[in-house]
């Protein structure tokens, strides 16, 4: 995965997890209409209609974009570092209970880290989803030529080991599943969307794998972020059992997500290659 090449300043606050000085951010006093996405990889972090003015110093949310960050206990055992799901660029930490908001959270976040991007130059709503259906390079293959979708990232999920690698997947005993983050814009395509993308890329009937990948990790699943996500792909279930198919897919609550090797991104763009076990075939009306 490309990165976005970093002052030396900014590795530091970044990369080496430090704080820039209070009230000095050019984002802590500042309300414009837009969203903020981190600076290192340009992911959508944060909505504007979640900011609001704490007096600390730095700029402050009471929201995320779902799935967008991830909560790390910090290394003095007190506070919890906020970071970025995707690239694992710092941001900040995260206090509860201070009464600022209705939310009553606080995302307390470097302006080092972020970018802006006017609501004029682009939709406000983002939003994440999870897909396994087998291999992960053809899914994120299929996903990535999606209109709407700002990325597509290879992972494993729904494991009960912390930071997997693909050698041990491939085992079978850490319980995750090959699975694709993907990052879309609510403006052009909907959950439900990509949902059909999803069904229409697999062979969702199939109990013990995808196609030639034999494996609990090849299994179908969908991991929702949300009861939107959930009841919408509960209801796509339902239209393909009334069309009289099997479903195979699993649902479940999206867990943690850890991005798989450099060398399995974008693999089928690298290679040349073409998907050996996901083509798309239309099904829904």
């Amino acid at each position: 995965m490309n990165f976005n090449e970093l002052t030396p300043e900014e590795a530091y606050v970044i990369e080496q997890k430090g704080t820039e000085k209070p009230f000095s951010g050019k984002y802590n006093d500042f309300y414009e209409k837009g969203v903020y996405k981190c600076k290192k990889c340009d992911s959508i972090l944060y909505k504007s209609e979640n900011k609001f003015s704490s007096g600390c110093g730095w700029p402050s949310f009471d929201d995320e974009i779902d799935g967008a960050i991830k909560k790390v206990t910090d290394k003095d055992g007190r506070r919890v570092e906020v970071v970025c799901s995707n690239c694992n660029a710092h941001l900040g930490h995260v206090f509860e209970n201070e009464g600022f908001t209705d939310k009553n959270i606080r995302h307390c976040v470097n302006s080092t880290s972020l970018t802006f991007k006017s609501i004029e130059n682009c939709c406000e709503k983002h939003g994440f989803a999870y897909f396994a259906a087998g291999c992960f390079w053809g899914v994120e293959h299929h996903f990535k030529n999606l209109k709407g979708v700002h990325s597509a990232v290879s992972g494993y999920m729904g494991g009960h080991t912390e930071n997997p690698d693909y050698q041990a997947v491939s085992t079978g005993r850490t319980g995750h599943l090959e699975v694709v983050r993907v990052e879309y814009d609510e403006c052009q395509v909907s959950f439900r969307e990509l949902a059909k993308l999803f069904f229409e890329i697999h062979n969702f009937s199939q109990v013990d794998g995808q196609g030639p990948d034999i494996g609990n990790q090849y299994l179908s699943a969908i991991f929702y972020l949300c009861d939107v996500q959930k009841t919408a792909a509960l209801e796509l279930v339902d239209e393909l059992e009334d069309m009289n198919y099997k479903v195979a897919t699993s649902l479940h609550e999206a867990s943690t997500f850890y991005e798989a090797e450099e060398y399995h991104q974008d693999y089928y763009k690298r290679t040349g290659k073409t998907p050996y076990c996901h083509t798309y075939r239309k099904i829904f009306k």
